[in-house]
């Protein structure tokens, strides 16, 4: 199976489909962009009252939908797909949203631009963008782009955030402790100002490149991190929403379906939607930290263990981007667990990875899933959704060759 079998329509042509069908399976990759898209799908179809159905898959197949209609969000496969060719997918799912006669909820569409690595107004989002600013909605200011900016009962505290923060690689990312060490020389108040947000700004995007293993193309994966837009949403920034939709899409992906769906989210979902993107990300930096990596010629291996991590497998594809990202000169990192029996690969371009993976996959028995830049693979390992999986097995061997047919397929 490859990841391309379909002609993505325009977004009226989907529309008009969607508008006509008496029922809506919506089933989306499992990261924060595909999450966004199938939220703001559901929640126009929601609108024109459609029933509907909203799920994640690591590798979405839309199966049959008696008298019903079935969508790929994320991934171009099947007779209806929602996908932007390498753009953000969320962009592509506020037309259509919009073409349905619904007002699509902007700052959504806007952290799943986000979550694909792009930044509000590219890559076909300046109608979302447009739409956040005429109903001021987001303003862009100086600081870092995090989902809260001081703790309560239900949400982590400045420091926690940041060390829990997948936008950015510092040497306190991963360990709560070190990042209020950090901050404490900035004295910054429980309502910074625009320049307490511009000294935090400056430390992340200095501590970010600087220090042995950071790659060149950290300097400009941080700027994500940088100069966020403050939103009225559940969260208080853009990229803050952002990074909590992409682990939720691997950690809890009931909770982030919920939470996609929700226009008016409760405490409680927001608390366990904190919960969660914490625990991945601080799960994800330690294993980061603890790394072995190995240089190879086209790609970068860290071979981690989530579980001494205090991590699941979840965390992979979490650590194969952010290894990407700022520790790797190569344009593809791999995050290898042998006692899972899993790995996970995210290249800097579109290079047909979700198809390697596949073909290595094969080559071992396993199973291989993923899209033009971000892919998979497990061995005995048969959770279709990969998240929240221990996932052990005595085939770390296998894994191993899988990663060397990997290699050779890249």
């Amino acid at each position: 199976m490859t990841e391309a079998t379909s002609a993505t329509p325009a977004p009226d042509a989907l529309a008009g489909v969607l508008a006509d069908a008496p029922f809506v399976r919506l089933v989306a990759t499992d990261d924060g962009d595909a999450l966004a898209a199938a939220g703001l799908l559901a929640r126009a179809l929601r609108a024109a009252g459609t029933p509907f159905q909203a799920r994640i898959g690591r590798d979405p197949v839309p199966g049959d939908v008696d008298d019903g209609v079935a969508v790929a969000v994320g991934v171009d496969r099947g007779p209806h797909a929602v996908h932007a060719d390498g753009r953000p997918t969320s962009a592509a799912a506020f037309a259509v949203a919009s073409a349905l006669g619904a007002e699509p909820d902007p700052v959504v569409a806007l952290a799943g631009v986000v979550a694909a690595g792009s930044i509000p107004g590219a890559d076909g989002s300046g109608d979302a963008l447009d739409a956040a600013e005429r109903a001021g909605r987001v303003e862009r200011r100086p600081g870092v782009a995090l989902p809260v900016s001081g703790g309560s009962e239900a949400a982590p505290s400045r420091f926690e955030a940041l060390a829990a923060s997948t936008l950015a690689s510092t040497r306190y990312s991963g360990d709560p402790e070190a990042a209020r060490d950090a901050l404490a020389p900035l004295e910054l108040p429980a309502e910074p100002t625009a320049d307490d947000r511009r000294r935090l700004a400056s430390l992340v995007a200095v501590d970010a490149v600087d220090g042995d293993g950071v790659s060149a193309r950290a300097a400009s994966s941080v700027e994500r991190a940088l100069r966020p837009y403050a939103t009225d949403g559940p969260f208080e920034t853009v990229g803050g929403y952002a990074d909590v939709l992409d682990a939720l899409a691997r950690e809890a992906p009931g909770t982030g379906v919920a939470l996609a769906l929700a226009g008016d989210p409760d405490e409680s979902l927001l608390t366990a939607a904190l919960d969660a993107w914490r625990r991945h990300g601080l799960a994800a930096h330690r294993a980061v930290d603890a790394a072995t990596i190995g240089r190879y010629d086209g790609c970068v291996v860290a071979r981690v263990d989530a579980a001494a991590a205090d991590g699941s497998p979840a965390i992979l594809p979490t650590v194969a981007r952010l290894v990407r990202d700022f520790r790797s000169p190569e344009p593809v990192a791999v995050a290898l667990d042998e006692s899972a029996g899993r790995l996970a690969a995210a290249a800097a371009d579109p290079i047909g990875l979700g198809d390697a993976c596949r073909t290595a996959a094969g080559e071992v028995g396993g199973t291989g899933w993923g899209t033009a830049a971000r892919g998979g693979v497990s061995v005995g390992d048969a959770d279709e959704t990969g998240a929240n999986q221990t996932g052990a097995t005595d085939a770390g061997g296998d894994v191993t060759a899988a990663l060397a047919a990997l290699r050779e397929a890249i």
